[in-house]
């Protein structure tokens, strides 16, 4: 009584944060230059007219993918980076922190995501350029707070943060992402080498 029954048909077809979601798996699939705007078209269930109303272009399309993605992950450490200023343990926060690094630049769809924007770095430089700048840079930033933070406190001796958050970043992932870019399982031991290293550089009473 009073239910009003929808009527049966096609679904409806996607927009926004759904399309880009869709364009992304496209692309990620065939690669920029096998991507089309029909494909994406046909699996978000829309009209290619529709389509170019929200992206006037396959560049446009692909622009707004790796915006979103990265808006989408920039926040991502923020947790840890938290748990590392509160953290009793120095060397305990350092070690979470490097494990939720390595497991978020290692997850395969972030991989997935940085051979794309790398392969095609050249011919979109301004987008390869919001990756680096709204990703790692962004990330790098935050870093480079929390240890300032930790140096401020007297936990650890650091005069350039930004190039100690840089230097931890690539101790920690470094060579797992190199084997994992060039097709490798990107499998390493622990961080705890990682860690003790950088460590042994800017500890306060090192």
């Amino acid at each position: 009584m009073g239910t009003e029954l929808r009527p049966r048909g096609r679904p409806a077809g996607l927009n926004g944060d759904d399309l880009l979601a869709v364009a992304r798996e496209v692309f990620l699939q065939r690669g920029y230059r096998g991507a089309s705007m029909d494909e994406v078209a046909r699996r978000a269930r829309i009209s290619k007219a529709s389509l170019y109303r929200e992206h006037a272009s396959k560049s446009a399309l692909y622009a707004a993918v790796v915006h979103h993605w990265t808006l989408a992950g920039r926040d991502a450490m923020r947790p840890a980076l938290e748990r590392l200023r509160a953290s009793g343990d120095l060397r305990r926060g350092l070690v979470d922190l490097a494990e939720t690094m390595r497991a978020g630049i290692l997850s395969p769809p972030v991989v997935a995501m940085r051979r794309l924007v790398t392969a095609e770095a050249r011919e979109q430089p301004e987008v390869a350029a919001t990756y680096l700048e709204e990703s790692w840079n962004t990330n790098i930033g935050r870093l480079a707070e929390a240890l300032r933070a930790l140096a401020d406190s007297g936990r650890l001796r650091i005069e350039d943060p930004a190039s100690a958050a840089e230097q931890f970043t690539w101790l920690v992932i470094g060579a797992p992402l190199n084997a994992r870019m060039l097709g490798g399982d990107g499998s390493a031991t622990g961080v705890d080498a990682a860690v003790d290293l950088f460590l042994a550089g800017y500890r306060a009473n090192a």
